[in-house]
């Protein structure tokens, strides 16, 4: 199956108003992605709009958020239900840096409805740091049975290597890429590979605009049953979908 676990919608302030989890579903449905994630930035808001949303169209939804950790690494946090999702996120905006958000300068931040009606909007400045590093994260999405992917470790800004030079082991389930294998000096065709541990490799789309859904999807070798041997409306059996993820391609 195609799937993607690295995307936002309207409450991420760089993301598109035009993009609320309706419109996420649907351009990804278009590219027949099976599993998909929403990833907005610290914070879960949008996920019961997520749910309602992929569910209507056939897709099995994970629930998430882009944890931005004190070293200020995007991490992708991924959920089987969408209850410990939503309570995550709460935690996470508990402890990021209490700085109010100016739409007008930095984007809105709104959580909607399954119709698209615009519920609230988030005070404070998503984008900013949590006060959790990277390997306490590990360790507590784990304890709310999640799974954590080091996001884009291949670009300037924002990943691992960009904050600490190299990709940091860790607790991860797998870890993103912009592309497979992901090249030093970020994309210099003629720098050396990373070293990523051999952990599995994924891409993802990081879609903040419409056009940006379903860009760079991977393959999971998994089945409908496996990641839902109790139904469709079930949560997803995390420990089916690590395997899968087990299966990816890896780079030493």
């Amino acid at each position: 199956m195609l799937a993607d676990f690295h995307n936002h919608s309207c409450l991420s302030p760089c993301g598109s108003l035009d993009l609320p989890p309706s419109i996420l579903a649907e351009a990804a449905a278009a590219k027949n992605i099976k599993v998909l994630a929403l990833t907005d930035h610290n914070s879960s808001l949008n996920c019961p709009a997520f749910s309602f949303h992929c569910k209507r169209l056939g897709i099995i939804p994970v629930y998430g958020l882009e944890v931005t950790t004190a070293e200020e690494i995007h991490m992708l946090t991924l959920f089987a239900g969408l209850e410990e999702a939503l309570a995550f996120g709460e935690y996470i905006y508990s402890i990021i840096t209490p700085f109010l958000n100016n739409p007008e300068k930095t984007g809105d931040q709104v959580y909607v409805d399954e119709e698209d009606t615009i519920l609230g909007e988030v005070e404070y400045f998503l984008v900013n740091a949590a006060d959790i590093g990277t390997d306490a994260l590990g360790a507590k999405a784990a304890e709310n049975n999640g799974i954590v992917i080091p996001a884009h470790v291949d670009r300037p800004a924002f990943s691992m290597t960009s904050q600490l030079g190299a990709v940091v082991q860790g607790p991860w389930a797998a870890v993103e890429c912009v592309r497979i294998p992901p090249l030093s000096k970020f994309g210099n065709p003629e720098s050396p590979v990373l070293n990523t541990y051999n952990y599995p490799l994924i891409t993802g789309s990081d879609a903040h605009y419409p056009e940006h859904a379903g860009r760079r999807p991977f393959e999971l070798d998994v089945t409908t049953e496996e990641l839902l041997p109790h139904g469709p409306e079930s949560d997803i059996d995390l420990c089916a979908l690590k395997t899968a993820l087990q299966k990816r391609h890896r780079h030493e």
